[in-house]
């Protein structure tokens, strides 16, 4: 079974999403923001990150560059989730290396178009 990490300050998004993700055979485990995310890392290395762009103190973009420092992280699939639906954020997920970015709420369809661009499902 594949592992997702979510990573999003709000806690009923960031359950509900993990939810959805277990309803299709993925193990999806929750961080409340990037500090236990950190720890969730080392323990155990997902197959895909989804990654929330507006968080207070960290945004989801210097997440995904310390991400990127992290050797074992490198390959490891980022897919953005926000509210933003600005084209510049989109620029800017793609610029930083995201797979994806996927808009609040979160659809069955683009979670799966997600898993599959990632080729997990």
């Amino acid at each position: 079974m594949k592992n997702a990490l979510v990573i999003d300050d709000n806690r009923d998004t960031a359950d509900t999403l993990c939810r959805m993700l277990d309803l299709l055979d993925i193990k999806a485990v929750a961080a409340y923001g990037p500090r236990s995310a950190m720890v969730i890392l080392k323990e155990t290395p997902p197959d895909i990150i989804f990654l929330d762009i507006n968080m207070p103190g960290v945004d989801g973009f210097e997440v995904m560059a310390y991400l990127r420092r992290i050797p074992d992280m490198n390959n490891v699939p980022v897919v953005f989730v926000t509210s933003d639906d600005q084209p510049e954020t989109a620029s800017k997920a793609r610029k930083t290396g995201g797979l994806l970015l996927i808009i609040k709420p979160v659809s069955f369809d683009g979670l799966e178009s997600a898993l599959r661009k990632a080729g997990l499902i």
